[in-house]
């Protein structure tokens, strides 16, 4: 099985706006990152080459990432074990502090693409449900079978 996953975020300002400059400036230096990592499948993308145009949610200072991987430990790998953990580390400057589950992860068929209504229902049934095999956080340590 394939890891699917997605995550959201609250723009503390429009894309647009000075204080998102940095942030956007290295959507494409992050995404080829991604990209080019060992066991990077797919990823939602537009003609740009990011997800920021496609809308999730009504509020439009939410944006997304969806992207399929072949394991936990690529995703593992891209996140924290590249230059991607500085942004991580650095995301309070850009976005507002989540108050409920920002983030999912589920198995997918090899070969499945998720959609944008998909991933949203495993984001809502993960802030319904909890922790379970159908949809996990990257903490969830329980869940992660390679």
């Amino acid at each position: 099985m394939h890891i699917a996953q997605i995550n959201i975020a609250k723009c503390r300002a429009s894309l647009d706006d000075p204080l998102m400059q940095e942030f956007v400036d290295n959507l494409e230096p992050i995404n080829a990152i991604a990209d080019a990592s060992p066991g990077f499948v797919w990823r939602l993308q537009d003609e740009g080459g990011d997800a920021t145009s496609f809308q999730l949610f009504a509020d439009p200072l939410i944006i997304s990432n969806l992207s399929v991987w072949e394991s936990i430990v690529a995703l593992n790998a891209c996140m924290f074990k590249t230059h991607h953990i500085k942004f991580l580390q650095r995301r309070g400057e850009w976005f507002e502090k989540p108050d409920q589950a920002s983030h999912v992860l589920w198995r997918i068929e090899p070969g499945h693409i998720p959609t944008l209504d998909e991933a949203r229902a495993q984001l809502e049934y993960l802030r319904a449900n909890g922790e379970s095999e159908y949809a996990f956080s990257i903490h969830a340590k329980a869940f992660h079978q390679t």
